[in-house]
């Protein structure tokens, strides 16, 4: 019973609070590529931008004395959220939106977009250094603790709120895109924007809400996941390939396949880190003599956690480059 709470806390709990992370930020990467047709390769930056958003307005109320029963981070992650969704769209109208006036074709969107994610890198260090920080802001952590009769199965406050928060923004996300105007129109620009455009969509209003919603997820996703483990400089760099293989596992352009995506890339890599010996033990009682379990089964060692979503990425493009719901071809 032990060794199965243990691969409850380590593997399924793990493989949730990954996937999460993944879906909220593939969201927002397939968004821009399905309206804006190019791989937004400072998208992992932006969410770094987010969570310093949360961690400068968290130090300002701390020194204000200002307390309340949740951590100081997530009582201001509604504005932090605002104040990245500004600064997604300022990046567009800095960068991006010039290039397209002048019809740049998406290859040198996408170059664009690697020269930011390398600029934003650099301001960070820049203005915050290359330390680490904790959101927490010496505050305890809570754990939540389940009983199961033997060890409990373990859930710490962040992994909580990021748990709820990914329901929330995705249920938000759907009702948003199939219920309100602003959402149908954005659907219609990603299916053909020459058509909507001829319709009379306001193209610029869709940009914009495109780049507020990327924006918004990006600074949850940021923050939550600083919140779980160290808030550092190069917090989501790692995470831009697991984010893309999410999106083109989903299919590039579609929301939802971003979220399926998100959680099967966590949920695979996870499972892939995972050291299986601890439930085979029970097995060593029964083993010839002379036999005993290696001490470390997983399938891939912890260090190369990033083969698996690399390795997933190349199966989808290969194999399926439309993804599990039919999205557009990567290119």
């Amino acid at each position: 019973m032990d060794d199965l709470v243990f691969f409850i806390n380590r593997g399924l709990v793990g493989s949730l609070v990954i996937g999460s992370i993944y879906a909220l930020g593939a969201v927002g990467v397939t968004l821009i590529f399905g309206i804006l047709r190019f791989a937004h390769f400072a998208h992992g930056d932006m969410m770094t931008a987010g969570a310093f958003f949360t961690l400068i307005l968290a130090s300002v109320l701390s020194g204000l004395g200002v307390g309340g029963p949740l951590p100081l981070a997530l009582l201001v992650l509604p504005l932090s959220m605002i104040l990245t969704a500004g600064f997604a769209v300022g990046l567009d109208r800095l960068f991006y939106r010039p290039l397209r006036e002048r019809g740049a074709r998406p290859v040198v969107m996408v170059m664009a977009s690697i020269g930011v994610a390398l600029m934003l890198q650099g301001l960070i260090r820049l203005f915050a250094g290359t330390g680490s920080w904790s959101l927490a802001l010496g505050a305890p952590k809570t754990i939540f603790r389940i009983p199961t009769g033997g060890r409990p199965i373990v859930v710490t406050e962040p992994q909580v709120a990021l748990f709820l928060a990914t329901a929330v923004l995705v249920t938000a996300l759907h009702v948003f895109l199939t219920r309100s105007r602003l959402g149908v129109a954005m659907r219609a620009v990603a299916d053909d924007p020459a058509l909507a455009r001829v319709t009379g969509i306001p193209i610029s209003r869709v940009v914009a809400a495109t780049w507020i919603i990327g924006g918004g997820l990006a600074a949850v996703a940021g923050t939550l996941l600083a919140l779980d483990v160290e808030l550092r400089p190069d917090l989501a760099y790692n995470l831009l390939l697991p984010i893309f293989a999410a999106a083109i596992l989903g299919g590039i352009g579609q929301p939802y396949g971003a979220v399926a995506g998100g959680f099967v890339v966590g949920f695979a890599e996870t499972l892939a880190v995972f050291n299986f010996s601890t439930l085979l033990r029970p097995l060593g009682a029964v083993l010839p003599a002379g036999w005993e379990l290696p001490a470390n089964l997983a399938l891939v060692p912890n260090e190369y956690r990033l083969v698996v979503p690399f390795v997933i990425l190349v199966a989808v493009l290969i194999y399926r480059p439309t993804g599990i719901f039919r999205g557009r071809v990567f290119a």
